[in-house]
Parts: C-alpha cells; sequence; structure tokens
C-alpha cells in the first residue's frame, strides 16, 4: 500500500496546521497510509512513496524551523531515487523572498533526480485563504498521484 509522505516545514504552526487538514482531506479521498513528518530527517523518510511538503519561507526566504536540518542533510546529498513529489509553498508576497524556500526545495529535488508530478502550489498568507487554496489545488494532485502509483 502506498504511504504518503507530508513533511512540514514551519516556523509559526501555521504550516503544520495545514498540512493536518490535508492530511483529513486526503484521508477522506483515498485508501492510503500517510506518515507526517513535523522535523523530518532525510535519512528516515521513505525514498520509495510520494512524498507531499508543506514549507513555509522564514525571514529571508529560509526554510522554516522544523526543516532547517533537513535543508542541510539535502544540500549534501548527491542523488535520490525518482520518487514522485509536490511542494505547497508557503510565504507572503510583501517580501521579495515570497515562497522561496518552496521553489528552492521543488528545484533541489529535481536537481537530484525526484519527479514532480504536479505543479507547486504557492499560497499567499496576505491574500490566500490556506485551506481553501490547498483545497482547490489537491484534486488535480491526487490524479497525478494516482497515475504515478498504480500498478
Amino acid at each position: 500500500m502506498t504511504q504518503l509522505q507530508i513533511l512540514v516545514g514551519t516556523t509559526s504552526g501555521n504550516t503544520e496546521h495545514l498540512a493536518d487538514h490535508a492530511a483529513d482531506l486526503i484521508k477522506a479521498r483515498l485508501d492510503i497510509d500517510i506518515a507526517m513528518h513535523y522535523e523530518p530527517s532525510f535519512d528516515t523518510l521513505d525514498q520509495t512513496q510520494p512524498w507531499l511538503i508543506f514549507l513555509a519561507s522564514h525571514g529571508a526566504g529560509d526554510y522554516g524551523d522544523s526543516m532547517l536540518d533537513f535543508y542541510d542533510q539535502l544540500t549534501a546529498v548527491e542523488a535520490v531515487q525518482p520518487f514522485p513529489y509536490a511542494v505547497i509553498a508557503i510565504g507572503e508576497s510583501c517580501y521579495d523572498t515570497y515562497c522561496s524556500a518552496g521553489r528552492d526545495i521543488d528545484q533541489r529535488l529535481q536537481q537530484l533526480g525526484a519527479e514532480r508530478i504536479y505543479t507547486r502550489l504557492e499560497i499567499d498568507m496576505l491574500e490566500d485563504d490556506p485551506e481553501a487554496a490547498f483545497e482547490q489545488w489537491y484534486g488535480g494532485w491526487i490524479s497525478a498521484l494516482r497515475s504515478c502509483t498504480q500498478s
């Protein structure tokens, strides 16, 4: 059975709340196991399973505090298995570093050999309702996930 790896990078906790909401919605629509990683460590993540990454940009475009160690680990890796993933980037458009952490992890995973299966969602905390934005996005992501996980 597929086990979705949900990675959460947050500083204030808003991204964690959104990831929990998303997990509930996903469980209601799919027969799938979900592993929540609130402080992910690269070495413990399953690279044979899909990843859904919720990552807030903080400060000057830094990764959320709960994902700082993961960032260091990811920069040291030379390649990954071609696992499917998608990114939900969270930021505030008043900063020139809007969603830069999410954009960075998306680019880095592609460089390492992972396979983005659906367009990155960028959520503006100043303009968007995060839950509504995710709810509009995830139907297409579910279709993409089903396509890549079918035997």
